[in-house]
């Protein structure tokens, strides 16, 4: 007896075939590792043409709009008309070359880039993509200064990088959206990174890595600034191989921040 898979389950049989190479990856690590470490005000790197440009025009082609069902909308003091959760719903409805995309930055090929970038050794992705995944920040949205949340609590996992992949082909400079990375004391900012197309962000998480983008966006009302994003962990046993002196830090939820 013959069955028709396609029928049998329920599973999309036809989709994106393109897989991450190491070689894809190659450049980026040799012009961007040797200062990683030292880049200020804290650990990160900012790559351009991240992905090859016909890849990143079909993500951006494909990112879900702002209707979507799934989006949930944050309006807090802190932050406001920004877009995301769409994890919660395991991400349906979302094109398939970005679900296969967001799949493909919790691969080993994935990890081993990140790892060579940064020297930071035993990362484990988050498939679940708590907080992360597809985030939109509408016009006139903001996100104040803050330090992330610093543990997987499920997994009791030390939350180690971040990776902000931007999707906004066009992006004017004018329109905000820079995300400004700040100095330990909330004196200066000591970076200020505009979300322009297919720029990825690359940055450790740690208690004082100060970080938003807390200027209102002043994009058109037709646009919106758009990222993929993921987080990154390590075990508390792997933090202590290269820190000995490393104790677990009591999990928090984003520490709000303002400038001194």
């Amino acid at each position: 007896m013959s069955v028709s898979l396609a029928h049998a389950l329920p599973v999309q049989l036809q989709g994106p075939s393109f897989y991450f190479e190491p070689s894809l990856f190659a450049q980026h690590v040799a012009q961007h590792a040797p200062g990683f470490l030292t880049a200020a005000p804290f650990p990160h790197a900012v790559i351009d043409d991240f992905l090859p440009g016909p890849l990143a025009d079909a993500l951006a082609a494909g990112f879900p709009a702002a209707t979507h069902p799934h989006f949930r909308r944050v309006d807090h003091a802190e932050q406001s008309g920004r877009l995301g959760h769409l994890q919660r719903a395991n991400f349906a409805g979302v094109d398939p070359l970005v679900r296969h995309t967001l799949d493909q930055l919790n691969g080993a090929v994935f990890l081993g880039f990140l790892e060579e970038l940064t020297g930071v050794r035993g990362l484990i992705g988050d498939p679940s993509f708590r907080s992360a995944g597809v985030h939109i920040t509408l016009p006139h949205g903001h996100l104040d200064l803050h330090a992330d949340f610093n543990r997987d609590r499920f997994r009791e996992l030390s939350r180690a990088l971040t990776v902000l992949l931007y999707l906004n082909p066009g992006w004017q400079a004018e329109w905000g959206g820079a995300l400004e990375l700040w100095t330990a004391d909330r004196s200066t900012c000591a970076q200020r990174i505009a979300p322009f197309h297919n720029r990825c962000v690359v940055m450790v998480n740690a208690e004082d890595g100060y970080h938003g983008h807390p200027q209102p966006l002043g994009c058109p009302s037709d646009r919106a600034r758009q990222s993929l994003v993921a987080y990154y962990y390590q075990s508390d046993e792997a933090r202590r191989a290269t820190d000995p002196g490393y104790v677990p830090v009591r999990a928090h939820g984003a520490i709000w921040v303002r400038p001194r």
